[in-house]
């Protein structure tokens, strides 16, 4: 790529490899004006630190789509925490956080490894599988799933959401126009995921379990609980960060190792490089590409003069690559330390699953190594990948699987 620089965030090209753009973004435009779009992108680590960092400057709360009206794009009030400043992110988030403790965490690893277990005795029994259905997207569906509290019958509908909910993720971002189709999809499946949530939650109220959805249901703070459009917010938040961005880590490590067969053989010599293998794959191939922040006064970031309401796609994945952190960022390294990534972000907004997503990804990842001897993807060329340019790992990934 060469001469004039340009990037559209929805262009197929970019999404299928951003790290081109990247490199040239942090080389030539660090903080980059897109022509035609009502936004700015900024690539380096230090800048988009800064902001993740600089929460009373940069808000959460996006601007609605330039066709909001049109198409009745919901109310900002209606957002998940991922999408709210302080002091309600904060109140939003302790009411939560409770879930994902580190003794939570811990207290689920029994049974990742039973799930993991047997997801993979089936996928080695048949040896030609696609591993997203297989193994990558099932394993933190059920476990989410069986965290909110939703029965073991309707996962199959807990998984439909989730893929139709990420779709159009990114599409209407710092005011761009929203397909009004897309957004249609979108506003089906909020209604259906809304009437089946709240059915579950009247129906914890009359009987509690010891699960996520009673502990949402029936938490306070100062008195004050979660109202419906919050909790429906909560839950919709919860099944898509606590399952496809997992979905796509595995995924995404699975397709790292395939194409560093060396750095494979030295994890397979030492399975305890397995933890920061996992970090390198965040780093390297992030499953969650970008972010978005929007300027609450006149600011300047890199040198570059932003007006108030202005938005910032901030490149995780491009910051994941900045030689100023990361010594030859562009070589994949098994044992890679320190790897200071952004994968989870930075801040106040620091995702709230990390823990979770690493220990379903050492879960898997380590069953996975230790059970085969060998796998090799059996379809040429790049593999589907997710359409959006926020979330990135393979949606299909054929594989041929030599059990140990």
């Amino acid at each position: 790529m060469s001469g004039h620089f340009s990037l559209n965030p929805l262009d197929p090209e970019f999404v299928r490899d951003p790290i081109p753009w990247y490199a040239r973004g942090r080389a030539e435009h660090p903080v980059f004006r897109h022509e035609g779009l009502p936004l700015l992108s900024a690539f380096r680590y230090r800048d988009i630190e800064a902001v993740l960092r600089e929460a009373e400057n940069w808000s959460s709360r996006f601007p609605p789509p330039s066709n909001a009206q049109e198409i009745g794009f919901p109310d900002a009030e209606d957002a998940s925490m991922l999408g709210q400043d302080q002091p309600r992110h904060t109140r939003l988030r302790n009411l939560v956080n409770q879930a994902f403790t580190p003794r939570m965490i811990r207290a689920l690893e029994p049974r990742l490894r039973e799930v993991a277990r047997e997801l993979l005795d089936e996928a080695l029994e048949k040896r030609s599988v696609d591993i997203v259905d297989a193994l990558t997207h099932p394993l933190p569906v059920i476990v989410i799933a069986e965290m909110i509290g939703v029965p073991a019958a309707d996962r199959a509908q807990f998984r439909k959401w989730s893929e139709l909910s990420v779709e159009s993720l990114g599409e209407g971002i710092g005011g761009m126009p929203i397909d009004p189709e897309r957004m249609r999809v979108q506003m089906q499946v909020a209604a259906e995921m809304d009437a089946y949530f709240w059915d579950q939650a009247e129906e914890r109220r009359k009987r509690p379990k010891e699960d996520l959805l009673t502990g949402l249901v029936n938490a306070e703070i100062d008195g004050q609980g979660l109202g419906r459009t919050e909790l429906m917010a909560m839950l919709q938040l919860l099944l898509i960060a606590g399952n496809e961005t997992t979905t796509n880590l595995i995924g995404n490590a699975l397709l790292q190792f395939l194409a560093h067969p060396d750095e494979l053989a030295r994890l397979r010599a030492d399975p305890s490089l397995l933890p920061t293998a996992i970090e390198e794959v965040l780093r390297f191939d992030s499953p969650v590409q970008a972010t978005v922040r929007r300027a609450v006064r006149d600011l300047e970031l890199g040198g570059v003069p932003l007006q108030k309401e202005e938005s910032v796609l901030l490149w995780l994945g491009s910051a994941n690559r900045d030689a100023e952190l990361f010594p030859e960022p562009d070589r994949f390294d098994v044992s890679r330390t320190p790897n200071r990534h952004l994968a989870f972000g930075f801040g106040i907004h620091f995702c709230l699953g990390a823990n979770l997503a690493r220990l379903q990804a050492r879960v898997a990842l380590g069953g996975f190594l230790e059970r085969t001897r060998e796998f090799a993807r059996t379809e040429a060329g790049d593999p589907l990948r997710a359409s959006g340019f926020i979330l990135r790992g393979p949606k299909r990934l054929p594989l041929e699987l030599v059990p140990a």
